[in-house]
């Protein structure tokens, strides 16, 4: 007879979900007449489907230029100086030009930092949003309208047949930072890489496009990666978070991990330099905001070994002649810190 105490069979395994987006090794150099200057140099992070990565850092570390590399939109005199970026399993740094173009803004799309610059002031609304589904989905120039009506009005923009005829100078920031999230959308990608796109508006318009952008997330169950200086807005948005400095990712883990586990001093430096409601910086009891000392360096000649050295409270001698390799150090989090137990290769 058998036993009813008999364990009971194990449940089948469930392969996780190939990453929907893998940057591998990703290395973009502009070439000056100063110099070289390794603005990514040797990134690597993945993005899940359905899922919002953050990437995180002080002005210059490379989160930006990272972004447009994925889309291949680096400006001049930049070059792609080595990786893979691989989106669904194919190397989009191998493709043609044309290749490239049918997929922007079909596949992925891209929210641009500043929406006055990023929209053409001489054409209408209408006109810009339109021709991207006259040219991706060869829609006609009435069925062009009436899905852009129709994201206008899901962006909350009140009227949006009016504003078909209206010209970008005629909104304000907010309504232009919605007209670029609606544009972004239009062809239902799976992968959006918006790129600061709170910066430019007052604190109230953040909130609420924060919240409308999570929301869209959810709706379309698209991919995101969110670039941002902002350690509050990935708090809010990110499910996953890639920390970067000088061109290289410091730590990456889980939102969760990241807030209440850093491992990485400059992961922690940010988070600490974040303004807290309970601490008061005026009157008798006030504590100074604290700050990260020193300046990024100039990576036309980086330092020699870790690049965060300089500023780094826990530096040690081989911290300034051995660059840190990224590390496993818990599930799905990496830290790339001699002084966490990563290897070190000669700079």
């Amino acid at each position: 007879m058998l036993s009813t105490l008999a364990p009971a069979s194990s449940p089948p395994v469930v392969a996780a979900p190939a990453p929907l987006l893998q940057v591998r090794d990703l290395r973009v150099h502009f070439h000056t007449r100063e110099g070289v200057v390794r603005a990514v140099d040797g990134v690597d992070y993945h993005v899940n489907p359905a899922e919002t990565l953050g990437i995180v850092g002080e002005s210059g570390s490379g989160k930006t230029v990272s972004s447009l590399a994925t889309l291949r939109l680096v400006p001049p005199p930049a070059r792609m100086a080595g990786g893979q970026i691989l989106f669904e399993g194919q190397d989009l740094l191998a493709k043609k030009p044309a290749e490239m173009a049918a997929l922007r803004g079909r596949r992925i799309a891209m929210i641009f930092q500043n929406p006055a610059t990023s929209l053409n002031p001489i054409y209408s609304i209408g006109a810009q949003l339109g021709e991207i589904l006259m040219w991706h989905e060869k829609a006609s120039r009435a069925e062009a309208d009436a899905r852009v009506v129709e994201l206008l009005g899901l962006v909350g923009i009140s009227d949006p047949g009016a504003r078909l005829r209206q010209f970008p100078h005629e909104l304000s920031g907010g309504m232009k930072q919605r007209v670029g999230i609606a544009r972004a959308l239009l062809c239902n990608p799976s992968l959006v890489l918006a790129d600061e796109p709170t910066t430019a508006l007052d604190v109230t318009i953040q909130a609420q496009i924060l919240e409308l952008l999570a929301d869209l997330q959810k709706r379309f169950r698209m991919s995101m990666v969110l670039v941002t200086h902002d350690m509050g807005v990935v708090a809010r948005m990110a499910s996953r978070i890639t920390v970067m400095y000088a061109g290289r990712v410091c730590e990456s883990a889980d939102a969760a991990t990241i807030f209440n586990a850093p491992r990485h001093p400059y992961t922690r430096a940010l988070l600490e330099s974040m303004p807290r409601i309970d601490h008061s910086y005026t009157g008798a009891a006030r504590r100074p905001l604290p700050t990260i000392a020193g300046r990024p360096p100039n990576l036309l000649n980086p330092p020699p070994g870790c690049r965060f050295h300089d500023r780094c409270p826990e530096a040690a001698p081989e911290c300034r002649r051995l660059l840190p390799l990224e590390t496993p150090v818990g599930p799905g989090h990496t830290v790339s810190c001699l002084k966490r137990g990563s290897e070190g290769i000669a700079a």
